[in-house]
């Protein structure tokens, strides 16, 4: 789950229901302690991943950066080293020229190759480079350092450290807030996702008989939604669900047998998580077709509401989608754009995911559809973001109901990257695609213009990410903190 508070700040995300937060000011505060506590506890687990076998990055993918300084700028000045490394079999994997401003008129190469400076090999092919015709200088610069993020599949495993530590979400405008049976049950489904690491059987929760009721009550009320404004890729994915994984009215499934099932359809996984992680680990864990999903369901006194994402949410929002191909590759990219980005870019790629993966619509002939998690998991939003005429009914349960529709815009990234959003109320504003095709091909335009640190690619052989650059990881540190305290400055200003 992600909880985004970068510049715009956002409370809690990625609900299905819409959110109410009257004791927003509070529960920030509670969200502080508890990341206060986390960061305390982090140290250690940084120590113990240090003493590991876990591979650094050097080791998972060796680059090596060189300066090449040419005497003069005239045509044919690059085709030279080319052609050396060529020769020896060398592969580049970034080539970059610049100019030096008062000194010699030639270009200057910025080149990252595969190997290491201590490679006999490599010495020698340089020393070759130096003697091309027209070569003044070649240097081999120090790594350059980028901030931490998850090289292999198993570094997820020191990402998982949340805001709430999955209770303290529950307070007073919580509908479980003073249900101890809840809260004790909610606590040991969050203590089997806490305990998980990569590697692990997916703990199976054995759901009573009142939580395979709310979520029976939830399933039958949205699929009647479903046939009328979910999008056709959603629609085709739903009966393999059913047949596979034991989506049923009667049968709450189990994560193991989704994620097993979305590996064999498009490669991603499910991983249990016990609350709402920074968008920064969110978004890392999407490079590796990886999506964090809590097990513990909304309280049965209210079926139809939920003030945090669970598993009604995650299993008929967000999964029946994974199975699509072009889905997968779209939240995949967004993902692989967040490895290493900045803040400001964090929080541009977490607007985009809100409009899209969470509240996203798709154009079918005359009709709107919904592919968003948010929608497809709310029939209250599904209807005022798809169909023509929302009725009075559904426009008060938002909170829209000044509104006769909603403004619907056609999807532009950088736009939906700029947009701020409600979250107690549903949206103003929609950004719907042709296709999701059309979707992918507007996202990798965007992600284009992003200043990124490296290009990324996912090996899907060895589950490393493999770069462009020769980089160095800085320590990491807890998102959290930071996160939060970004939040509890933004609800200041709110509250002058």
């Amino acid at each position: 789950m992600l909880a985004q508070a970068l510049g715009r700040a956002v409370a809690r995300s990625l609900c299905g229901n819409r959110i109410a937060t009257p004791a927003v000011s509070s529960q920030v505060h509670q969200l502080a302690q508890a990341s206060q506590q986390t960061q305390r506890s982090f140290g250690a687990g940084v120590s113990e991943v240090r003493r590991s076998k876990r591979l650094e990055l050097e080791r998972l993918d060796p680059k090596l950066f060189v300066v090449i300084d040419m005497k003069k700028d005239e045509p044919g000045a690059l085709s030279g080293l080319l052609d050396v490394f060529s020769k020896a079999q060398i592969n580049m994997t970034n080539i970059e020229s610049r100019f030096h401003v008062f000194t010699r008129e030639g270009p200057a190469f910025h080149i990252d190759l595969e190997g290491s400076a201590d490679d006999t090999y490599i010495q020698a092919v340089l020393k070759d480079v130096k003697s091309v015709q027209g070569v003044h200088r070649v240097t081999i610069m120090p790594d350059r350092e980028v901030p931490w993020f998850p090289m292999n599949i198993r570094d997820l495993d020191i990402t998982v450290d949340t805001f709430d530590g999955g209770s303290a979400l529950i307070n007073e405008d919580h509908p479980g807030f003073n249900d101890k049976e809840y809260r004790a049950r909610r606590d040991h489904i969050v203590k089997l996702a806490s305990g998980f690491k990569y590697g692990d059987k997916i703990p199976r929760v054995v759901y009573k008989d009142h939580e395979v009721q709310t979520w029976c009550a939830v399933y039958e009320k949205l699929q009647d939604c479903h046939s009328h404004w979910a999008c056709k890729e959603y629609l085709e994915m739903f009966p393999l669900l059913e047949r596979f994984c034991g989506y049923a009215p009667d049968n709450i499934p189990q994560l193991a047998d989704i994620s097993e099932f979305l590996q064999q359809k498009t490669g991603f996984s499910l991983r249990p998580i016990s609350g709402l992680l920074s968008a920064r680990d969110f978004l890392n864990a999407l490079a590796f077709r990886v999506f964090y999903s809590t097990q513990y369901i909304r309280h049965h006194g209210n079926p139809f509401y939920t003030p945090e994402p669970d598993v009604c949410h995650e299993l008929l929002g967000h999964v029946p989608l994974f199975a699509n191909p072009a889905f997968a590759d779209f939240s995949q990219e967004i993902g692989l754009a967040s490895l290493a980005a900045s803040d400001v870019d964090i929080a541009r790629l977490a607007s985009v995911y809100w409009f899209t993966v969470e509240f996203g619509l798709l154009r079918e002939g005359d009709d709107i559809k919904a592919f968003g998690a948010g929608l497809l998991s709310s029939f209250g939003e599904m209807e005022w973001s798809c169909s023509k005429t929302p009725s009075l009914t559904c426009r008060e349960m938002g909170s829209v109901s000044k509104l006769d529709r909603p403004e619907i815009l056609p999807l532009d990234p950088a736009a939906a990257a700029r947009r701020e959003y409600p979250i107690t109320t549903y949206q103003p504003t929609y950004f719907c695609a042709q296709s999701l095709g059309d979707a992918k091909r507007k996202l990798s335009c965007f992600v284009d213009t992003m200043s990124r640190p490296f290009f990324a690619q996912y090996d899907p052989l060895t589950q490393n990410i493999r770069v462009t650059k020769a980089l160095q990881r800085a320590n990491r540190i807890s998102t959290v903190v930071l996160q939060t305290e970004k939040q509890q400055e933004y609800f200041n200003k709110k509250s002058l």
